[in-house]
């Protein structure tokens, strides 16, 4: 019991890498874990990424013979999705309980963040065929979905369904994430509409979404209105309503921001990556000098971005939104997080194996395309885990097919 709550404890304080020592630790002693040890080491598993994590949970549990319940088969689903093996993920769950909605969701919510809508209504059909009643998870998920896939029409019309066919009263999650889905599409008067009319006080999450769409679609107007309706600003809001008006070359409004930022001591959350290699994760700064094969890193690097450009690769520098040359601009973006963890997997790694990188913020246009570039230049399945979604880059695509 003791362990069981020392686990769960650093899982939901966010200190995943402890919580699988602890369980490590456990393993060497006379303590067999149980359904619940599993259920929240895997928690802390699908945060951190890596996916032989999970091939490593799953075998352990298949040795230990622990019986695979609704809870555990929904977070060995969610596990092998947030680790990139969707496939794996539906293949435990065709094979699990689905008398369930938990099993469920944690399907239709995996295929979400693989950008996979389609297949997330096609299995919230199946749960209609079974007489599986959906819950208000159930359909997060399929909103989510439309949002990350651009089915406008689609998510308006399972969000009416919530109410007039199943009568569910959709909170605040779904009325953000329908905010989302219309920001994400350039719909931003239908987007804004919806939080004039929503029941209850929009929430932080939605003024941002909101804010995210306005740098997208360069609408400061509209963007100022959600900064003034975020009560304590983060350094990603100043940095959002900067760079809508340096997108706009309105350089003057966008040091004014820079400078509110100064005054209040805010910094910028810095972009990071990692990548998990013989069982040890290898982490990445954007500009990064300080991993100890950096050098043979940025051989790497700057082989590969010689090649893109003689494919015609061109860096979008309009994407550093400063006030400063080309020259500096493309500098600045060669060397963000995810490229140096890219080229320490093709360092570390044989040709045509797949590399999977995790990264703590959104990927830029200019990584997209560079990686897309890559995987076909090289041959490779390159998944990036972003703070969004999966991104599953194969001979010169993307998974997402550039919309995210």
């Amino acid at each position: 019991m003791t362990w069981n709550l020392m686990i769960r404890g650093y899982v939901r304080n966010a200190r995943f890498e402890e919580a699988l020592s602890l369980f490590r630790e456990m393993l060497g002693s006379d303590v067999e874990p149980d359904k619940f040890t599993f259920a929240s080491v895997m928690a802390a598993c699908a945060r951190l990424g890596p996916c032989n994590h999970a091939l490593w949970m799953h075998g352990l549990m298949r040795e230990k013979e622990i019986e695979l319940n609704a809870i555990l088969s929904s977070a060995l689903i969610d596990l092998y999705s947030k680790c990139g093996r969707i496939q794996t993920a539906k293949d435990v769950f065709n094979g699990a309980d689905h008398s369930d909605v938990s099993v469920w969701n944690a399907m239709i919510n995996g295929l979400a963040a693989h950008g996979l809508p389609f297949d997330a209504i096609a299995v919230f059909s199946k749960m209609e065929g079974e007489n599986i009643l959906p819950d208000s998870i159930t359909f997060l998920g399929i909103l989510t979905a439309c949002s990350h896939s651009g089915l406008v029409e689609e998510g308006r019309k399972y969000f009416n369904l919530m109410g007039s066919y199943y009568s569910i009263q959709p909170q605040i999650e779904h009325y953000g994430a329908m905010v989302d889905l219309f920001g994400r599409a350039g719909q931003l008067e239908e987007a804004y509409a919806i939080i004039e009319v929503m029941p209850m006080e929009p929430d932080v999450v939605i003024w941002r979404a909101l804010l995210s769409a306005c740098r997208t679609y360069r609408k400061p107007e509209l963007g100022e209105v959600a900064i003034a309706n975020i009560s304590r600003l983060k350094s990603g809001d100043y940095v959002l309503l900067s760079n809508i008006y340096c997108s706009l070359k309105r350089w003057e409004s966008a040091e004014g921001v820079r400078e509110m930022m100064k005054t209040k001591g805010i910094r910028k959350i810095r972009g990071r990556s990692w990548i998990e290699l013989g069982g040890v994760i290898h982490r990445f700064k954007a500009g990064d000098r300080s991993h100890p094969e950096m050098e043979g890193v940025y051989k790497v690097l700057e082989g590969l971005i010689q090649r893109t450009k003689l494919e015609g690769f061109l860096p979008e520098t309009e994407l550093v939104l400063m006030d400063i040359s080309e020259e500096e601009k493309e500098g600045n973006l060669n060397h963000h997080s995810e490229k140096l963890a890219l080229a320490y997997g093709i360092l570390k790694t044989s040709p045509g194996s797949e590399i999977m990188i995790s990264k703590n913020l959104r990927i830029c246009h200019d990584c997209h395309t560079w990686i897309k570039m890559v995987s076909k230049l090289l041959i490779r399945v390159i998944v990036v885990r972003d703070r969004i979604r999966f991104h599953r880059f194969e001979g010169g695509s993307c998974s997402c097919e550039d919309y995210w």
